[in-house]
Formats: structure tokens, sequence, C-alpha cells
């Protein structure tokens, strides 16, 4: 996955609002972005999706899997709530805001469009219908469109409850590692920080593991024969999809603002990324290990 300037760029030079330099620099910025940022394991590399992709995984590794991923929801509220109050402007915190609001359950609210069987509004829970675009101002709260409670019922078929899943005692080191340092880079009081850790965290996001996970986890349910609810997953690589066709947006608003810096941000795109990388290790040690005890 590479990073490309988009030809806003050249429009911005013809309109005179940035200088041909200015336009340069962007660019070179952007291979330095390629070089330093899109060449990390985690993205290009990364050993624990690849295995759960084959559909390798038995009912002990999805439970594990989705617990560890459980703890990892729940405790983005926290890193997404930092992000909130220590954004650097209105328009930063109100981003911040619709991630936050749609985590717990308000449903993105498409201007111009129905919702779909709104005779029904418990349908407006079921992640297989609630909208990827649009905003929730104005948009619907309900308890079951929260994406924690996405994963809960996915976890009762396989036998696992509310509390067996999504708190910090349930986390290993690896995962709770991967968590705070979401709080301390992604959500950290230096704009610079956090919005390198946020880039980083978005390319990851959209290099594909969530396709990864999809493949896996279908081919698991097709093996065991269960019904098994994965639109937890198929939710969230639809909207990153989308997530992806703005990275590059939002890298060339912030990089032409007064109080931008190359290496902070950078540095901040470097560590989110380690501790992404850090999670996964985790899964894979995991599942090695049981390997090893089974044989």
């Amino acid at each position: 996955m590479q990073l490309k300037v988009s030809d806003a760029i050249e429009s911005r030079v013809k309109a005179g609002e940035i200088s041909g330099e200015d336009a340069a620099a962007f660019s070179a910025f952007v291979d330095t972005c390629n070089r330093e940022l899109m060449t990390h394991p985690v993205i290009t590399d990364n050993a624990y999706c690849k295995w759960f992709a084959s559909g390798a995984a038995n009912r002990e590794d999805v439970k594990h899997f989705i617990v560890q991923f459980s703890v990892f929801s729940n405790l983005f509220l926290i890193a997404q709530l930092h992000k909130v109050i220590n954004a650097g402007s209105l328009e930063g915190m109100r981003a911040s805001k619709e991630i936050l609001a749609n985590e717990l359950g308000v449903i993105f609210n498409k201007k111009g469009t129905v919702a779909e069987d709104t005779q029904d509004t418990d349908r407006e829970g079921d992640p297989e219908i609630v909208s990827i675009e649009g905003s929730v101002d104005g948009g619907t709260f309900r308890f079951r469109a929260a994406h924690f409670e996405w994963l809960v019922r996915m976890a009762e078929v396989l036998g696992l409850g509310f509390n067996d899943m999504g708190k910090r005692r349930h986390g290993t080191p690896s995962t709770l590692f991967f968590c705070d340092q979401l709080s301390a880079i992604y959500g950290n009081e230096d704009p610079n920080i956090a919005e390198g850790a946020s880039f980083a965290v978005e390319n990851w996001a959209a290099a594909g593991f969530w396709k990864q996970l999809v493949a896996g986890l279908e081919a698991f349910r097709q093996g065991e024969g269960l019904d098994l609810p994965l639109a937890f997953f198929t939710w969230h690589d639809r909207i990153e999809e989308q997530h992806a066709d703005h990275v590059m947006d939002e890298l060339e608003e912030l990089y032409f603002t007064e109080d931008f810096d190359e290496e902070k941000f950078l540095a901040g795109g470097r560590e989110m990324l380690d501790g992404v990388q850090a999670f996964w290790t985790g899964l894979n040690e995991h599942r090695i290990a049981r390997s090893y005890q089974a044989s």
C-alpha cells in the first residue's frame, strides 16, 4: 500500500493557495511517510492475520481472538475520549466525537436517505443495515448499535457472556500494552503526535487486515456449521474502505497548517504502529504456544 499525492495539490498551486515549493515539500514528505510508516511490518507482513485468513483457527483460537479484540474495542473508547478532550480545534473535536459517538451506538445520519425497514426501529441496531456514511449529528442512538454489543452477540454463539470479555482483566499483557499506547499516543495532548498516530492507525486499518479476519471467520463459521454473526467485522471492513479515501485529504490539510511538525508526526506514527504490532504479535505467540501444547 503506497500513499500518493492527490490532484488537489496541483489544483491548489494553480489557485495560488500554496506555492510550487510547498507542493514539492509535501510530495517529499509523502515519500517519507511511505518509507517510514507504510513499510511497517504490521501493515506489510502481519503474520497472525495471514494465518487467520487461511481458515486454520479452531474454536479456542477464535474465542481467544474475540476476547482480546473485545478488550481492544472497549478500551479504545478511552483513547477516543482522550482524542476528543485533547483536540486542537473545534473541527478536530467534532471529528473525534463522530467516532466516539458511533462506537457507543449513534447511527450515522445520511441526509436525503430513508432508513431501511423504518417500521422496526431495532433493525437500526443491526450492523448489516446501519449506514457507514453521514454524521452522528442528527443520528439515532440505539443500544444495539454499539459496536461492543455486536461483539457480545457474536461471542454468545461461542458460549461467552458479557462478563467474559471487554474488561482490562481479560486482556493479555500485549493487548493491554496496545490499548495503553492508544491512549498515550493516539490521544496525546500534542496534536502532531496524535495526528501522526491517527494517520498510522487509519492506514493500518485500511491496509486489508479486516478482510483477512472476515475470511478466517467465514471459514471457521462454515467449518463449524455455526450461525455466527460476523457483522462487526464486515461493517468495519466496509467503513475502512471509505476511510482510506480520506486519509490523504486529511494529511494535505494538516501539512499546510502553521504548527505542523514533521518529526513529531512521524514519531507518533512509528510508535503507534509498534503498539499495533504488539497486539498482533501477542495473538500470534499465543496461537503458536497452543499448537505446541496440543502436539
